[in-house]
């Protein structure tokens, strides 16, 4: 991207000052290096979200981001209802709720190291993976609309994980407000055999070492310790999430001009929050929400079935588990007075600083952990919320390292067997059911998330604990 187009605000945050129809700044947290390597398409997607009624503030991009589909992932945007907001199924995206958790598991290195091939070979045969994956959980109308209902809870009262990991997942593993109605019978059928499985693209299970310690009390606090391992989930809301994004994308596209909305951009179509489609969506959206943590509950009680085999005395507890595709109603404090918001993170973690009511009290004098998730084989991270970045962006922060090519353009230059192999030459086995999902994942493919991490951290985002380093990782 051109940075003349851009006022230099800070080391890491660069404002587009309105313009046109411009309703509020757009601000990028980027370092120069990053934003200087993000495409121009990321100014177009930032700028054209500031345009949308009912903006608070500014359109942000964190760190990560890159082209998405209407909003950029790693777009932030907080609407006000009152002040005729919108809600945007582009700026969710089509996997509602996906996000990460990790476990802890309290075993050090050598002992993983031990059992690293067969416990690959174990996890990839008991946790289902790639395109169409299904599992052996089957929900007829009942059970899929009790789980869309219950989330993470619904998965603890059938046995599929444990109910002190709900104190440790956001809205305590249920989102309120879901309205399995509002989600199609097309949807439904899409997600009947998909509880439990990782799907494809960049989701995955990964075994990992605490390789390095930032913030000694904070990674204490977390039960981070150098040279333990953890287990890392990251996935979603699989077909269900897909298919409503789908479904709601085009009818918020066809309403928009009867709600007097001029579209910048038809992928940014979005519906007045306090109309029918609006509130339907809304409904749909936290449906798929509970989707993704139950899915994610469920995969880490596979993970902790395949951990008991070779480590019968281990229980692996949850740290957390934060979603990164959503929009929740929250309090922010804005031009001096607290208003209720309803927070747009595309790409974005939620980043809740030290204190805030919403983190479990053992949690709360540390800020909320966020779980960034890297490129395969280059390792991941662990920040904590910190209370600058409410007016930064809505206490938000990156979610990952964010593509640097498409995954067309990774298979061109990457072939799936080399990638293993390299990373077997470093120590890291990779099980997969596709060669080509592998190359489409290639850690070339990514922004080097270390000077992603380093912007968020200078910008005020958020705060390093730690850095994790992949031994094993079942991709999708």
């Amino acid at each position: 991207m051109d940075l003349s187009r851009f006022e230099k605000l800070g080391d890491t945050a660069w404002k587009v000052s309105p313009f046109g129809a411009m309703r509020v700044p757009a601000i990028i947290y980027a370092s120069e290096e990053l934003i200087a390597e993000m495409d121009d398409k990321v100014y177009d997607q930032v700028t054209n979200v500031s345009k949308l009624p009912g903006i608070v503030r500014a359109s942000y991009a964190m760190p990560d981001a890159h082209w998405g589909y209407g909003f950029p992932i790693g777009g932030v945007a907080a609407f006000d209802a009152d002040q005729g907001g919108v809600i945007s199924a582009g700026g969710v995206g089509f996997d509602v709720s996906c996000g990460v958790r990790t476990h802890l598991t309290h075993l050090t290195r050598e002992q993983v190291i031990a059992v690293q091939q067969d416990l690959a070979d174990a996890l990839f045969e008991h946790v289902p993976a790639g395109v169409g994956s299904e599992g052996e959980i089957g929900l007829d109308v009942a059970e899929m609309n009790a789980m869309l209902l219950g989330g993470a809870q619904w998965a603890v009262a059938r046995g599929l994980g444990r109910a002190d990991d709900l104190d440790r997942i956001e809205e305590s593993g249920c989102s309120a407000g879901a309205a399995p109605d509002a989600v199609s019978e097309h949807a439904k059928k899409r997600q009947r055999h998909e509880m439990g499985t990782l799907g494809s693209g960049n989701h995955y299970l990964e075994v990992q070492e605490v390789d390095q310690i930032f913030d000694p009390e904070i990674a204490t606090g977390y039960g981070l310790v150098k040279g333990e391992c953890v287990v890392t989930i990251h996935c979603g809301s699989r077909g269900l999430g897909h298919q409503i994004g789908t479904e709601f994308l085009r009818e918020m596209a066809l309403a928009a001009e009867s709600h007097g909305i001029v579209l910048p951009d038809r992928e940014l179509a979005c519906a007045p929050i306090k109309s029918e489609l609006g509130q339907r969506y809304l409904g749909a959206m936290r449906s798929a929400i509970n989707c993704a943590l139950a899915n994610r509950e469920i995969i880490g009680h596979l993970a902790r079935e395949t951990f008991a085999r070779f480590f019968p005395h281990y229980e692996l507890p949850l740290m957390f588990d934060v979603s990164h595709n959503t929009c929740k109603v929250e309090n922010h404090m804005v031009d001096g007075e607290t208003r209720k918001l309803f927070v747009h993170r595309k790409g974005a973690t939620r980043a809740f600083g030290p204190g805030h009511a919403s983190l479990p009290e053992a949690l709360k004098p540390f800020g909320q952990p966020v779980l960034i998730g890297g490129s395969m084989g280059a390792g991941s991270y662990v920040l904590a919320g910190v209370a600058t970045s409410e007016e930064q962006a809505f206490s938000s922060a990156c979610h990952g390292a964010g593509r640097r090519m498409s995954r067309h353009a990774a298979t061109r230059a990457w072939g799936g067997r080399k990638v293993v192999d390299d990373l077997r030459s470093q120590g890291i086995i990779v099980k997969s059911p596709s060669l080509r999902g592998v190359a489409e994942e290639a850690p070339g493919a990514y922004k080097d998330v270390r000077a992603v991490v380093e912007s968020a951290e200078v910008a005020g985002l958020a705060k390093k604990v730690a850095f994790l380093k992949p031994l094993i990782c079942v991709k999708g």
